[in-house]
């Protein structure tokens, strides 16, 4: 499984888009594409609803999600302004996804494409990408429930927000949903935050913003 991520890994960076095939890609989603606006914790797709549409952030954030045959709830990822999303292995939905603020998501069909082939191709390149990110995080998040400390997982969950959203620690999602993504409980998630403030990690001047103290430790803790 590393061996095949690092071979994905690379194989992105050789078929990377340019950034004039990337804006081509963009540029056709947003002509073709339809820009909805979603209010916090309204659905976006279901689960099990068929795969048809390929959708991107524009502003906000979405969380996807999976409801167990017990009712316990497993987020998959979290997605941020720029971020392609729904792409499933499947003809369905494997997951839900929901805005987890005041969103706007654009939207398109794939059969949308099918006449604009310069268009179409610059998307698929573009999706293609965003697969096999989607396959190196898959990777990174069972590495993390499976091995990792609470203390750990909740480091590497606030390195990986600030690296993904351009260096700002703002947290759109709350508590319970770090918690049912790093497969801890809501009390833990903030036990470890508490200690991570405590040890001059982490420093919250808000409920839902942060900033990194010592780099150094937050990345020993990730690794």
């Amino acid at each position: 499984m590393i061996a095949f991520a690092a071979s994905a890994s690379g194989s992105a960076a050789r078929h990377r888009p340019t950034s004039a095939q990337a804006d081509a890609a963009v540029d056709a989603i947003e002509r073709l594409g339809l820009r909805i606006a979603y209010t916090k914790d309204e659905e976006i797709y279901g689960q099990e609803e068929t795969v048809d549409r390929v959708y991107r952030v524009a502003s906000g954030a979405v969380r996807t999600t999976r409801l167990l045959s017990d009712g316990r709830r497993q987020i998959g990822e979290f997605y941020f302004p720029g971020d392609i999303f729904g792409l499933e292995p499947g003809p369905d939905h494997r997951f839900s996804a929901e805005a987890l603020c005041d969103s706007e998501i654009v939207m398109v069909k794939r059969t949308a494409l099918r006449g604009e082939r310069e268009a179409a191709a610059d998307l698929e390149r573009m999706i293609w990408i965003a697969t096999l990110r989607e396959l190196e995080r898959a990777q990174e998040h069972v590495l993390l429930l499976g091995r990792k400390t609470a203390c750990e997982r909740v480091a590497s969950f606030l390195l990986d927000i600030v690296g993904r959203t351009g260096g700002r620690g703002d947290l759109p999602m709350g508590r319970q949903d770090m918690a049912d993504y790093l497969g801890l409980t809501i009390e833990t998630v903030s036990r470890m935050l508490t200690q991570l403030q405590s040890n001059s990690v982490v420093e919250f001047d808000a409920l839902r913003r942060f900033k990194i103290s010592n780099p150094q430790a937050i990345a020993r803790l990730a690794a």
